[in-house]
């Protein structure tokens, strides 16, 4: 990697901090160079005070539409050539902003997608630990029905005391007994027979050890990550909102 490239990532951040943080940490790690100079140059907008995106998709909060609008353009306006958002439920929203921020949008959840139809062996059913908007919305059937991969979700019970519970402490900093609730949450998905496990909110892998799952545990943040430096390098990337 050199920094030749023009490319300047924008990353729309802030859902939440913690995640926000570990994304970027992700993405310098994932970046080929042995200086400072080799890396990507990166606009950072971490808005905590986005309307959560699970409840607006329940109906019981507020559109977060404006503030991720807002957001873009306060990255356009600082340089940025790219958006990335490490935000798995706020892609819900996508549609919505994508032909008004007059930036590509690269999309983590078809990133995931194309990195799961390439994993060996092939995977036919992959699980899904993710918030209950991110499942009322479908974004995960949506994208991998288009490469037949069969999605195993957990039951009623599992999502709302293991893994929103995990979500929750995660996000109130509170990360003491948490991969115990996800561990037990991803070991009913394999029961159900996934070969992988989506870690669909970028909170569940600050929770959620790799090495406490007994198949692979996919990552979008990292996939997304991976991906933006594949395209500051190649200049374009499979799954793009623009």
């Amino acid at each position: 990697m050199t920094t030749s490239t023009s490319e300047i990532i924008g990353i729309l951040g802030g859902m939440g901090p913690a995640a926000t943080a570990d994304f970027y940490a992700k993405l310098v790690s994932m970046t080929p160079g042995s200086s400072d100079q080799d890396h990507l140059r990166t606009v950072i907008w971490s808005d905590p005070t986005i309307p959560d995106r699970t409840d607006a998709l329940l109906g019981d909060g507020p559109d977060p539409t404006p503030w991720l609008l807002d957001g873009s353009r306060v990255l356009r306006e600082a340089g940025a050539t790219v958006i990335a958002i490490p935000c798995n439920t706020a892609h819900a929203f996508v549609p919505r902003i994508a032909e008004h921020v007059g930036l590509p949008i690269v999309h983590m959840i078809g990133e995931v997608a194309q990195h799961l139809s390439t994993m060996s062996p092939r995977i036919h059913t992959a699980g899904l630990l993710a918030t209950t908007g991110t499942l009322r919305a479908g974004l995960y059937q949506d994208w991998l029905g288009r490469f037949g991969i069969r999605l195993a979700l957990p039951d009623a019970g599992s999502q709302d005391r293991e893994v929103m519970a995990g979500i929750r402490a995660v996000k109130a900093g509170d990360r003491d007994g948490t991969s115990a609730l996800l561990e037990r949450a991803a070991r009913r998905l394999t029961e159900q027979g996934a070969q992988a496990v989506i870690a669909g909110c970028t909170e569940i892998p600050l929770g959620l050890p790799a090495d406490a799952v007994d198949v692979p545990l996919v990552d979008p943040a990292l996939v997304l990550a991976q991906a933006l430096v594949r395209r500051a390098g190649r200049g374009s990337t499979a799954g793009e909102a623009a």
